[in-house]
């Protein structure tokens, strides 16, 4: 993945936490309670690279689609699709591409395990992926390398040479290479991505990047992961604020993958023609031939109001990025006075994404202790990943901070 380049001061807005923060009261004000009755502490959400905070206009999203269909009842589609496109213009708003060129699901899963079944496994038996992926698609590989496809699993660090050695992975018979560009452990960026599609594309591969980590959180494009064709899936989880169930997979034009997951929404073109025994079709272009069935269209309404009020806010990418930035230096500061907890993430900026990790034996218990005094962290392994968020004020970091050298104190030395 390319480096964001620096955005121009001049032309970019500065967002301000205490301005924002008014906007997320619901998640911020809450409370949660300790077994014995009494609240806990007002919560400092350090999980942004997680779940952030939905902001409050995320509730007349829902209630706009529960109107609709109060209102339409089963016409309600056309409102709901409505909500879908827009979400897909917002898409493309942040990476680039084509609205047409994004199938929504519910699930980057559910999407990956559409774009696997459309490849001819039966031919082309390996596929080439990282140490380092989600568990669900590590999940996944697994089961299809328990069914006979060979997969290659290329360690994951260095990760200033992981795109060259996955280059050097593929094989004339090598069905696909799925990669992240924002390592989900460690925050790492993975350079040289445009290197690696080319190299893929003389064998013949298919390419599908996890964009999870960089969607919203860094400014990038479709362009600076190389040329077409290749697939790209991420969703709006975790730093775009939109809640679960909107994932996408941008599906590059002309594809001629025919998922053999497949549901009746792509074939809306031929659902009035008298069934035959003929090859099943697909839709020529577009996306349209990844998607799914019937779907809980809550999730888009409440997509498209996140959208607007980013859009109100000027929240970009790229103010985003800045304002990341100066909170993870903030805590990085702090975590550099600790020698128990080695930072893992880079230092350089470009190089890692939108949380800081450390690395410690004790990662669970801290997370645990730190959640008594309301300081939302999460671990993977031995790995405490820390991230901020754009409504987290400067003195709820250092409090959390202040928290953090509280816990260690407390545990028991290794």
């Amino acid at each position: 993945m390319t480096a964001p380049a620096p955005p121009v001061p001049s032309a970019m807005p500065t967002l301000s936490p205490a301005t924002l923060r008014p906007h997320y009261s619901d998640f911020l004000n809450a409370r949660d309670m300790r077994a014995d009755g009494s609240p806990m502490p007002r919560r400092i959400l350090l999980t942004g690279h997680s779940h952030q905070a939905w902001p409050d206009v995320a509730q007349q999203g829902l209630l706009d689609c529960f109107a609709d269909a109060a209102l339409h009842v089963d016409d309600k589609w056309g409102a709901a699709f409505s909500a879908v496109d827009e979400v897909r213009r917002a898409i493309v708003a942040r990476i680039g591409g084509r609205p047409e060129e994004y199938a929504l699901g519910s699930s980057t899963h559910e999407l990956v395990a559409r774009f696997l079944s459309g490849l001819d496994l039966r031919r082309r038996r390996h596929i080439v992926t990282t140490t380092a992926e989600f568990h669900s698609l590590h999940r996944q590989l697994r089961r299809l390398a328990e069914e006979g496809v060979e997969i290659t699993w290329v360690p994951a660090q260095p990760v200033a040479t992981l795109a060259g050695r996955m280059a050097r992975a593929l094989r004339p018979e090598t069905a696909a290479v799925m990669a992240s560009t924002v390592l989900f452990e460690t925050s790492d960026v993975v350079p040289h991505l445009a290197g690696l599609t080319l190299a893929a594309q003389h064998v013949g591969a298919q390419i599908l990047y996890d964009a999870y980590h960089a969607f919203t959180a860094l400014p990038f494009s479709l362009a600076s992961l190389g040329p077409e064709p290749l697939f790209l899936t991420a969703g709006g989880y975790k730093y775009a604020q939109w809640g679960e169930g909107v994932c996408f997979l941008r599906v590059p034009p002309g594809t001629p993958l025919r998922p053999l997951y497949t549901g009746w929404f792509a074939a809306f073109a031929t659902l009035s023609d008298r069934r035959t025994d003929a090859v099943v079709p697909y839709p020529s272009e577009g996306a349209w031939r990844f998607a799914g069935s019937t779907f809980d269209p809550a999730s888009a309404y409440r997509a498209r109001a996140v959208c607007r009020f980013f859009d109100a806010q000027r929240m970009t990418p790229a103010a985003l990025r800045t304002l990341s930035l100066t909170q993870l230096a903030r805590l990085r500061q702090h975590l550099s006075a600790l020698p128990s907890l080695p930072i893992v993430t880079a230092a350089d900026a470009s190089q890692h994404g939108a949380f800081l990790t450390v690395r410690t034996p004790q990662a669970s218990q801290i997370v645990d202790a730190l959640r008594q005094h309301g300081v939302y962290v999460d671990s993977r392994g031995d790995l405490l990943r820390i991230g901020p968020a754009p409504y987290l004020l400067d003195e709820e970091l250092d409090q959390a901070m202040r928290l953090l050298v509280e816990v260690l104190r407390t545990l028991p030395r290794l």
